[in-house]
C-alpha cells in the first residue's frame, strides 16, 4: 500500500471533455504518487483513452486541470511532459526498420538520450537479441516491448500506458505485467495503466479507478475494494425447499441455482451462521458452504449493474 508521504507526481482535477453536445468524460479527479501503479479499469468506451490523451496533451480538456510534477500541463507543457513516457493505443513503429533503427530514430527526436541508452532499454525489456531484426518479423508482444523501450529512452519518472496487453496471448501478458512491476519497484517509476482486463489490473495495481460511461465510479486501493462480501455457494438437499428458505431471508440476495444441489448467493459475512441455522431448522441438509473471494470483476459488475453501455 502506498504511503501518504510519497511524493505526488500527477494530479488531475475536474477533467471534462465534450465534443459538440456529447460529454465523453466528466469530473475526473485523482492523483498518483511516486512509485505507484495506478489502474484505469473499465469496459471499452468507458473513456479511458480520452482521459489519457488529455493527460499527455494530445487533446485539450473542455474543463479541469492536469498537473505533472508540479507543472500545469496547459500553461507549461514542456516541463510537465519532460519526465513522462507513454504509449497511447498501439506503439508507432516503422516495420521495415530494425528495432535498433526505430529506437535511434526516436532518440534523435528526444533531447539528451546518449547512444548507449538504446542497448540499455533493449536489455531492460528483454529484446536485446532481436534488436537488429526488422520490426515486421516481430510478434505482437515484441512490438509492445519495443514500444515500451521507446517510451523509456529518456528515463521517464511517470509512464502512461493505454491497454498495453491488448491482443497479447497469456505469455505475452505475463511478460508485460512483470516488466511493469519491475519498473515500478526497481526504477521507482510511477505508472498509470488502463485496461479492460480486470484480472491484470488486480495483479498489478496499488490503486484503481473504476470508470463507466465517462465517469469515475470509485477510486480505492485494490485490497480495500476486495474487502466486501463475496458470493457464497451452498450445497443443499433438497434444493427446492432450501431455495424457499433462502428466499424468505431478507439479507440473502442474488440467488443463482448452479445445479440440482448447489446454489450461489450473496450474504453479509456476519449472517452466514444465521443462514446455516435456518436451513438446518427447516430440515435442509447442508452438504457444503464455500465462501468465494471477491474479484474486481464482481465489484465492477455490482457497481455498474443495470448499465449495458460498452
Amino acid at each position: 500500500m502506498i504511503s501518504d508521504q510519497k511524493r505526488e507526481v500527477l494530479r488531475v482535477s475536474g477533467l471534462k471533455k465534450c465534443i459538440s453536445k456529447r460529454t465523453l468524460v466528466d469530473d475526473i479527479t485523482f492523483h498518483i504518487n511516486e512509485g505507484e501503479i495506478f489502474g484505469f479499469l473499465g469496459p471499452n468506451g468507458a473513456g479511458k483513452t480520452t482521459i489519457i490523451r488529455m493527460l499527455v496533451g494530445l487533446i485539450r480538456p473542455t474543463a479541469g486541470s492536469v498537473s505533472i510534477f508540479g507543472h500545469h500541463l496547459a500553461r507549461d507543457p514542456l516541463n510537465a511532459l519532460k519526465h513522462v513516457g507513454c504509449i497511447v493505443e498501439n506503439p508507432e513503429l516503422y516495420p521495415y526498420l530494425t528495432g535498433r533503427e526505430n529506437l535511434e530514430l526516436f532518440s534523435r527526436m528526444t533531447e539528451g538520450v546518449p547512444p548507449e541508452r538504446i542497448n540499455q532499454v533493449a536489455q531492460q525489456v528483454e529484446l536485446g537479441d532481436r534488436l537488429d531484426d526488422t520490426v515486421k518479423t516481430y510478434s505482437l508482444g515484441m512490438k509492445q516491448r519495443l514500444g515500451l523501450a521507446q517510451s523509456l529512452l529518456h528515463r521517464p519518472k511517470l509512464l502512461i500506458l493505454d491497454e498495453p496487453t491488448n491482443g497479447l496471448d497469456p505469455a505475452g501478458i505475463r511478460e508485460i505485467r512483470q516488466l511493469i512491476l519491475q519498473l515500478a519497484q526497481m526504477e521507482k517509476m510511477s505508472v498509470l495503466i488502463s485496461s479492460h482486463i480486470l484480472h491484470e489490473i488486480q495483479l498489478m495495481c496499488d490503486r484503481v479507478a473504476i470508470l463507466n460511461r465517462g465517469r469515475m465510479i470509485r477510486v480505492s486501493p485494490v485490497e480495500r475494494l476486495l474487502e466486501g462480501d463475496g458470493p457464497v455457494e451452498w450445497g443443499i438437499d433438497p434444493l427446492d425447499r432450501g431455495l424457499e428458505v433462502l428466499q424468505s431471508l431478507p439479507y440473502v440476495h442474488d440467488l443463482e441455482p448452479l445445479s440440482d444441489r448447489r446454489i450461489r448467493t450473496h450474504i453479509p459475512e456476519e449472517k452466514i451462521g444465521d443462514v446455516n441455522r435456518e436451513l438446518i431448522r427447516a430440515g435442509i441438509r447442508v452438504e457444503a458452504m464455500d465462501r468465494q473471494s471477491l474479484t474486481l470483476e464482481d465489484i465492477f459488475l455490482q457497481m455498474t449493474e443495470g448499465d449495458s453501455s460498452g
